[in-house]
């Protein structure tokens, strides 16, 4: 329980103010009545870390593992079943980032609005049923176009800015950690759903496949998601105004502890985050995608081809947790700057060595960066422009994340038609995410910084 010096002697609480309040209280005499200047205590941990599983479930069973750490796989049967080229089929992941784009900043208004439960819970079970409505699909292009589309605006709702909104509300001293471990849903998620779906679409088809994956988000996400996740502390009754020394009480929501949209747009550790987001993401999109087919033009099996998304995601795992756990202690910046240029490295490794064991050292280093990037975005978003527009501002941003990721696909496709190698585009992505990291080091100290503990 956190405790605030009093400016008058206390006096004792009734237990009906104890339980109308939720925490124990110290009441001071001022003008016009009591003012309550206590702290409200820990939430249960409990119950913090249960929202944080339930988050976690539903980005490893969600649309975003199939939708994109598992296009690399999908891309050669997709290229076979509508009789296209690599740029027309990843052309379908661009139009798929470019709605998810333009709806994630819509999607973070209304989780600021109304919660992240009443938009994820929906958005969940039409994820689903988009899933299984590609067995419906012809080898017509346009359809293909349309299932990416639909399923990008949907997912805008199960997104990381949804569950990272939710979550950063019931933390804030363990707030890195509890991201990262939120985050590793998604990092096992892209370790897992590529193999699996390697493996399905050898036996069953690629069409089959994606429902499969929508009656498990139907049967098990959804479920599991309405039952354990829960709201906010706030929407409980108990809305916590952080400063830098401590946590009062109030009975009202407050603006104090953020800024609003409009501020954030005006400030320059915005756009700083901006810039090396799409930067970073272009480029370690670009290789989640097609590091698959990277390594078949070299000789490499397609089971061994496939297995190297594989890896990819589990530098993503790594990056997730380790940063996680470094944002608590270290300044972000500088973690987000070594974890980027990592990234980069691995890009030159990919495109000067041939080697398949260097293959997969690169794939894990630029996992690294992929997994590092949501978690740091996300925790920097609390940091230096607080929670009072968290969802509007990390969806604004991860908007400009998703879209880059999108573009940076097609253009590692368009350029590999044009050419007939991944060589130029490897090194122009290996300098795009360079500058990214280097953007980081140019945000100021944090501006919302709970030192007191919060948990």
């Amino acid at each position: 329980m956190f405790m605030t010096k009093a400016v008058a002697p206390a006096t004792k609480v009734s237990m009906t103010e104890r339980t109308s309040w939720g925490f124990g209280a110290r009441r001071r005499a001022g003008q016009g009545g009591f003012n309550v200047t206590a702290i409200a205590s820990r939430p249960r941990s409990r119950n913090r870390w249960w929202v944080v599983l339930a988050s976690a479930l539903g980005l490893f069973l969600g649309p975003i593992p199939i939708m994109v750490f598992s296009f690399g796989v999908f891309l050669q049967p997709l290229v076979q079943g509508f009789h296209s080229g690599r740029g027309a089929v990843s052309f379908a992941r661009a139009v798929n980032g470019t709605i998810f784009a333009f709806a994630v900043p819509f999607a973070g208004h209304l989780v600021d609005r109304f919660g992240a439960r009443r938009i994820i819970l929906p958005s969940t079970l039409m994820a689903g049923l988009i899933l299984l409505s590609a067995w419906l699909c012809s080898n017509h292009i346009w359809q293909l176009y349309l299932f990416y589309g639909a399923l990008g605006a949907v997912s805008s709702g199960v997104a990381p800015v949804s569950y990272c909104a939710v979550v950063s509300h019931w933390f804030d001293r363990r707030r890195g950690l509890a991201l990262g471990v939120m985050m590793l849903g998604l990092g096992i998620g892209a370790i897992v759903m590529p193999s699996a779906a390697q493996s399905l679409i050898a036996r069953l088809g690629w069409r089959l496949t994606f429902a499969i994956v929508g009656a498990a988000i139907l049967l098990v996400t959804a479920p599991v998601t309405a039952l354990l996740l829960k709201e906010k502390p706030e929407r409980k009754g108990i809305f916590l105004q952080r400063d830098s020394s401590h946590i009062k009480a109030s009975s009202t929501p407050s603006a104090g502890n953020g800024m609003s949209w409009r501020e954030a747009r005006r400030a320059s550790a915005f756009w700083i985050l901006f810039c090396s987001s799409i930067l970073v993401s272009a480029g370690v999109g670009a290789c989640f995608s097609h590091i698959t087919p990277i390594l078949a033009d070299r000789g490499t099996p397609a089971r061994e081809a496939g297995f190297a998304t594989s890896v990819m995601g589990c530098g993503l795992l790594v990056g997730r947790t380790a940063t996680g756990y470094l944002l608590d202690g270290i300044f972000g910046p500088r973690v987000a700057a070594f974890m980027f240029v990592l990234a980069a490295a691995g890009m030159c490794v990919l495109r000067i060595s041939s080697s398949q064991e260097t293959a997969f050292a690169a794939a894990f280093m630029i996992g690294l960066g992929l997994g590092a990037e949501v978690d740091i975005v996300a925790f920097l978003v609390s940091r230096y422009f607080g929670l009072h527009s968290f969802g509007t501002i990390h969806g604004v941003l991860f908007a400009g994340f998703s879209l880059a990721g999108g573009a940076g696909t097609y253009l590692m496709g368009a350029a590999f038609d044009a050419t007939g190698s991944y060589a130029m585009a490897l090194g122009l992505f290996s300098s795009a995410t360079f500058i990214g990291a280097a953007l980081m080091m140019f945000l100021g100290p944090y501006r919302y910084h709970t030192r007191s503990p919060a948990e």
